[in-house]
């Protein structure tokens, strides 16, 4: 009988019906692997005294433990002052109660982070998913690691900032910020033009960063000001993340071109950027797609920096680099060369930050990505964002890649931003396709025109993707355009302050079915707005007659 079922439990997993507690055996499994074997830093002449670099002697202490086949570092009670922390295979960190591992500042004579290695995809992303070794901890096609707590990784003395791409193509390229620091550093390297990189050099600008690593678990620490990523994981595979707490100043996780990941019970507020990010970059030399991916029962936020972390929540801030409100979402895209498949978000909330993003603009697919239970309040741009763009970024230019087969259900809405409504965005001849969404609720906060009625969204193919991107919209409730195969049921949009816009544009869009849309509408206002629509059925939408299977060249209702 037991041979039976565990042959029941194998064809389970090779048909990919509980790929994620088999992940989290395999990971179980590594850890107990693990030798049991302690080193203390202050045993290999840590201080802990927050004032005297302790470099040198924790990377004696992680070299000690792997010569003996592994092992713990432990960090007692205490602040250690460190540059680059380089982990070997089979060890964990463990910040210990009361011990905090400080990011050191570089100065002449003082000392630096390890200097980024050569990349030489670094065209086809920003610095900082190009290089690993310029980090605080940092660790390369390693086997069997982890971090964990109870103590905190403070990024003090590292930077947020960063170069785009070593060759930007076009502006369009890259947010407002990184076209900023590109204006103000464009040279010449090799008769092209790049970026000049020479103000990095010593300076550290990521918390953990991971290259090719497998069977890695991160649980039970917090970070503030990570840097510009408090974690980047590239081409990582069985990554565990559980109950980590992110305070920082760029992004949160950044989970790139990795397989078989599980996000747990975290709380990340990064008001400048995003909170946890999938992406699928060229950092590697090669498009690898990021599959296979939990995020659930996390929170994320845009509060003032260290606010989470403390309790205070604050919210001074109001906007973040690229002049939008803040961040502080999670996301799909931006880099998106390998795509995305098989992603579950569930029972996640946000607060005072940007809604969900599911965009891919540089060739790859997004594919089979299941979202359920979110609650969100103060959202800052569009509460669901999903786009297909152009941008191409990436080597021989890369074809339009594709979303389908998304679902999203039971997502609660209230105070969001009023200029842009949730979006589902395709190109010409390039829709978006088999998107379907049930039981959500939102309630935006009001005050568009009549002016604002009449407004025309630009397609901006290339643009870099973000929900301001088509201005403000001449509609509150949903914008739908290049779309092919939505499902809507139980949707309900309304708003708080009076509103002169209609509730729903569909645009270039074929079998669109609207049953119970609950729309708020101004008398004389319409409610939808259709052009070059085939296939709409509309069924116990407010306020309007059904119909089934219609066309529609232009017309509102």
């Amino acid at each position: 009988m037991m041979r039976s079922a565990f042959f029941r439990f194998t064809l389970l997993v090779a048909t990919g019906l509980v790929w994620i507690p088999f992940t989290a055996k395999l990971n179980a499994a590594a850890s107990s692997l693990r030798p049991q074997v302690n080193f203390d830093v202050r045993h290999y002449g840590a201080t802990g005294d927050g004032v005297t670099l302790d470099t040198a002697a924790i990377n004696r202490a992680v070299d000690a433990a792997h010569a003996a086949g592994g092992g713990t570092v432990r960090f007692p009670a205490g602040n250690y002052l460190s540059f680059s922390i380089r982990l070997r295979s089979r060890i964990t960190l463990q910040l210990e109660a009361g011990a905090t591992l400080i990011a050191a500042s570089p100065a002449p004579g003082f000392g630096a982070y390890d200097a980024a290695e050569p990349n030489e995809w670094d065209a086809y992303q920003d610095y900082g998913h190009s290089h690993w070794h310029n980090s605080l901890i940092w660790g390369e096609d390693l086997e069997d690691i982890a971090i964990i707590g109870p103590g905190r990784i403070y990024g003090k003395g590292l930077t947020r900032s960063g170069p785009g791409p070593r060759r930007p193509k076009t502006a369009g390229d890259m947010p407002a910020s990184m076209r900023a620091i590109r204006d103000r550093q464009q040279l010449k390297v090799d008769g092209e033009p790049g970026t000049d990189t020479s103000f990095m050099d010593g300076q550290g600008n990521k918390a953990i960063a991971l290259k090719n690593c497998r069977h890695v678990e991160l649980r039970e620490f917090s970070v503030l000001s990570g840097g510009h990523f408090a974690l980047l994981a590239t081409g990582v595979d069985f990554l565990n993340i559980d109950q980590i707490d992110i305070d920082t100043n760029r992004d949160g996780f950044d989970i790139d071109a990795c397989r078989d990941v599980k996000i747990t019970r975290c709380r990340v507020n990064s008001p400048s950027d995003d909170a946890i990010v999938l992406k699928s970059s060229f950092a590697l030399g090669y498009a690898r797609a990021t599959e296979r991916v939990s995020i659930s029962d996390c929170a994320v936020s845009g509060f003032d920096l260290g606010t989470m972390l403390d309790g205070t929540r604050q919210r001074t801030q109001q906007v973040a680099p690229d002049r939008d409100g803040v961040t502080g979402r999670i996301k799909i895209g931006t880099e998106s060369n390998g795509g995305f498949k098989n992603i579950t978000i569930r029972d996640c909330a946000f607060e005072r930050c940007r809604g969900l993003a599911l965009e891919t603009v540089d060739g790859g697919v997004i594919e089979d990505v299941v979202v359920k239970n979110l609650t969100m309040k103060e959202v800052t741009t569009a509460p669901l964002f999903i786009r297909l763009g152009n941008r191409g970024r990436g080597p021989d230019n890369p074809s339009i890649g594709a979303v389908r087969r998304v679902s999203i259900s039971n997502v609660q809405v209230r105070d969001a931003e009023a200029r842009f409504a949730s979006q589902i965005v395709g190109l010409v001849g390039h829709p978006i396709e088999d998107v379907r969404l049930s039981d959500i609720t939102i309630e935006y906060r009001g005050g568009g025109t009549a002016e604002d009625a009449k407004l025309e969204p630009v397609e901006n193919e290339r643009g870099y993707p973000e929900p301001s991107m088509f201005g403000t919209l001449p509609v509150y409730g949903f914008f739908i355009r290049h779309v092919v195969g939505l499902t809507v049921e139980r949707m309900k949009v309304g708003y708080a302050a009076p509103e002169a816009r209609p509730a729903v544009w569909i645009e270039d869009a074929a079998g669109v079915s609207l049953t119970e849309f609950d729309a708020q509408q101004t008398p004389g206002v319409p409610r939808v707005v259709l052009r070059e629509v085939r296939g709409l059925t509309l069924q116990k939408f407010t306020g309007v007659k059904d119909v089934t299977a219609i066309s529609a060249q232009r017309e509102v209702r």
